[in-house]
Order: C-alpha cells, then structure tokens, then sequence
C-alpha cells in the first residue's frame, strides 16, 4: 500500500468522516502547518496537505476554495493559540503585576506553543515579502493586545518600585523583541537554545530593570542555553 494511503486508511480510523465542519478544518490546518515546516509556504500545496491529512482535495477545497486561504487560516489558528492561552495564563496570575507579566512572558514558551514546527512555520510567513502586509493584518490586533498588556503592567511596576530605568513601552517593547530573538535562536540552533534557558534568561532580564520585583535564583544546567539534550521537537502536537 503507498504511504500517502497509508496515512489516509490511519487518519480515517483516528476521524470519522462524518467528522464536524470544525474537526475537518483543525485537521487541515494541523496538516498545512506540517507541510509548512517540511517543505516551506512555496513547497506545501493543496496536494501536499490533503496527503498528509489524509482527506480528499474535494475536502479542502470546499473548506478553504485556495491555498491563500488555507495559509491565512492556518496563520490565524496559530496567533489565535498563542493569544488564548498568554490571555488565560495573564487572567489567572495571581497576586499583581510582575505576577502576571511572568504569566505572559511563561506563555510564549509553553510546549504546545514553542515547537521547532510551529516556529518554522511563523518564521515561513514572515519571510514572505510579498505576502507580508496581508499576513501582519490578520494578526496585528493580537499583538496590539499583547503590547498594551505588558505595556500597562510594566506602568504599574515601575510606579510601585519607583525606578528610574527605561520606560514601561520601552520596557515591553524589547520583551517583545527577545521573544522573537529566543524564538528564531531556537529555530536556528536547537542544540543551544532552549524553551527554559530562554524563558529564564527573559525572567533574568526583568530583574536588571525591576531588581526590587524580579529576583531570580542561580541558574541551574536544566534553566541554561548551553548544549544539552532536550530537543523543542519531542513536545507532541496537540
């Protein structure tokens, strides 16, 4: 039997086919977010999605009519993802401010968020001149959101410590920055960067701005960016 019917005989035993408008549309989103990251947004085609999801091309064109729309689509599941779970992890801290900024800078380095396919397929779309603006529209709000969250609770720590460092933007506009940096290093050199070398060394920084709110521990080998086994690909995908 060939492998692409292979995967179908499996993807239909683990989905039914009378599977909900929704539960086709994840499956050809996951499978469009594979395809990315093994074969780039030039390489992944309807075809190449289809085979991986084991479905029909029937199916993804009555779901998605063309490949930029299932490219847009998957560019909004994954900004989506990201969103709800900083927003939930943000709500849910407890205590005040630097309690949740923590929250939110944890978030960008969850495991079912930072993976090496998931990063490999946020990198592809921006490196899309041509696509870009259309791409940075559908997500700009999500990121708004975000910057003004951060923005405002680094406001209210700076008032509590009374610190006289850089501004609250300034401040979350490099959290921001070190988040793509950690994310491309990560993507780039996996054997020296990791979710929990990166995610400390971000908490690491917010103690030289907020020294009297941030008090990190001494590193540990498992809390470092330096070589070591853990690999970001070996979280499973929901």
């Amino acid at each position: 039997m060939p492998a692409s019917a292979k995967r179908s005989a499996r993807n239909d035993k683990a989905t039914p086919r009378t599977a909900s408008k929704e539960v086709r549309r994840r499956q050809l989103v996951d499978a469009t977010i594979t395809s990315i990251a093994r074969h780039g947004i030039g390489g992944t085609t309807m075809t190449t999605v289809t085979e991986l999801a084991g479905l029909s091309l029937g199916i993804v064109n009555f779901h998605f009519q063309s490949k930029q729309k299932l490219l847009e689509e998957t560019l909004v599941f994954l900004a989506r993802e990201h969103h709800d779970l900083w927003e939930k992890a943000y709500r849910d801290a407890d205590l005040g401010a630097p309690a949740k900024l923590l929250a939110i800078v944890d978030a960008h380095f969850h495991p079912r968020i930072c993976t090496r396919k998931k990063l490999s397929v946020w990198y592809a779309f921006f490196g899309e001149a041509g696509r870009r603006a259309v791409y940075r529209a559908l997500v700009d709000g999500m990121d708004s959101r975000r910057i003004e969250v951060s923005t405002r609770l680094c406001a209210r720590i700076l008032a509590e410590g009374g610190y006289d460092g850089p501004p609250a933007h300034e401040v979350a506009g490099m959290l921001e920055a070190l988040y793509d940096g950690f994310w491309l290093n990560m993507l780039m050199y996996p054997g020296s960067f990791t979710r929990e070398g990166s995610r400390r060394q971000i908490h690491l920084y917010l103690g030289t701005v907020f020294p009297r709110h941030f008090h990190p521990g001494p590193a540990s080998p498992a809390a470092t960016n330096a070589p070591r086994k853990e690999k970001i690909d070996e979280v499973a995908e929901p």
